[in-house]
């Protein structure tokens, strides 16, 4: 691949999830402009992920039998409508149904991973992917301070607007760079549902590399989502504060070329198991060390670092497993990966509630702790083939 597709591929997964999380920041605003409470602005970000979730599980597959640069195009110019259509809603009711066709054309990011995996050189291909998904980790993280800094200055609709024309910029882009590659599929779209259980079933790594990474981002999901109140409560932050002290999480997105040459190199599963003891360290200190803004922070890095360099040796695996299923297996991968931050947003309100920021901070420990596990049994089938098929 040129340096250049590899830039463009890195863009578009970032600008692409970064449509997920857009209105995080913005519910205030949201609440006020449709006139509704802010515990039913909320909404918006569930159902952005239910529509994230149902395009993992429906539309993703067909990234192994849609023509990918075909399906790329179509699917942006889809992305593109919905924000459109969002911008202008004139009812909460509208924008809450659009919010759903955002999240579920926005999984355009994950047909671009494992299609970058098929136009890398093998020996190569660790190291290409990383530099992709550190693309997409910076629109996670990007995403709500720049669209904090855009509703700032021209209102909330307004990231929506710009989003939308990004994603017309970046279908025309990558139709004129994306080579034509053809379906590795062509038994038909139920079929290929079909198809996905049995991955499932007969490919064990790729169960243990999405179970263990579900709880590396679950533990991920812990800690950023009770941080703004730690930070508020603890340290006296403002909103502006906060956006700030959320693009120190921008550092972890240097682990993902470092963990692809370290996967390269024949170093992943033993670099798996220390990213997980990394996650699950970063934690406790964040607990223990919580007085101190500073702490808080190489905390909230070094975990991300874990997170990002764990996410990318368990794609450079799952993808060697078959060539002509990585869309499906993406699919098996990034929909428990999704459910585990899911169940950990969901725990980490109920336990932060109760114990406050420790509770959270244990919730991910432990997560991470139980990835280590997971890990661990894959080390013994590796020792013990006859383990493998287990």
């Amino acid at each position: 691949m040129r340096r250049s597709l590899v830039f463009v591929l890195a863009v578009a997964c970032g600008l692409t999830v970064a449509n997920l999380y857009y209105s995080q920041p913005l519910l205030d605003l949201i609440a006020g402009s449709f006139h509704v409470s802010q515990g039913a602005a909320t909404v918006v970000v569930t159902l952005t992920q239910i529509g994230y979730a149902a395009g993992l599980l429906f539309l993703l597959p067909l990234g192994d039998l849609v023509e990918n640069r075909k399906l790329t195009t179509r699917m942006l110019a889809g992305t593109a409508l919905a924000l459109l259509l969002a911008a202008l809603s004139p009812a909460y009711s509208i924008f809450l149904i659009v919010s759903v066709l955002v999240g579920v054309t926005s999984v355009v990011a994950q047909i671009l991973v494992p299609l970058a995996a098929h136009l890398a050189p093998p020996e190569q291909r660790g190291a290409l992917v990383g530099k992709v998904m550190s693309g997409l980790l910076l629109g996670i993280l990007l995403a709500r301070t720049f669209s904090s800094l855009v509703a700032e200055v021209w209102g909330w609709r307004a990231i929506y607007f710009i989003s939308a024309g990004l994603m017309v910029v970046l279908a025309l882009v990558l139709r004129r760079m994306l080579p034509v590659r053809p379906a590795d599929h062509t038994a038909g779209y139920g079929s290929l549902l079909r198809s996905v259980g049995t991955l499932v079933r007969e490919e064990p790594a790729l169960r243990r590399r999405a179970l263990s990474q579900a709880t590396m981002f679950g533990a991920f999901t812990a800690f950023w989502t009770a941080i703004g109140y730690e930070l508020i409560d603890e340290h006296g932050f403002s909103q502006g504060a906060i956006a700030v002290f959320a693009l120190i999480g921008a550092g972890g997105a240097l682990a993902a070329p470092v963990a692809g040459k370290l996967a390269d190199r024949g170093h992943g599963k033993a670099a798996s198991g220390g990213a997980l003891l990394l996650a699950a360290l970063m934690l406790v200190l964040a607990a223990v060390g919580h007085g101190s803004v500073i702490v808080l922070a190489l905390a909230g890095i070094l975990l991300d670092f874990a997170v990002q360099a764990h996410q990318v040796m368990s794609q450079h695996e799952i993808y060697a497993l078959r060539e002509n299923a990585r869309a499906r297996i993406n699919t098996v991968f990034m929909t428990t990966v999704f459910s585990g931050g899911a169940i950990a947003s969901a725990l980490t309100g109920a336990l932060h509630n109760r114990y406050g920021w420790t509770g959270a901070c244990v919730l991910g420990a432990t997560l991470a702790l139980i990835g280590l596990a997971v890990w661990a049994t894959g080390l013994r089938s590796t020792r013990h083939p006859a383990a493998a098929q287990a």
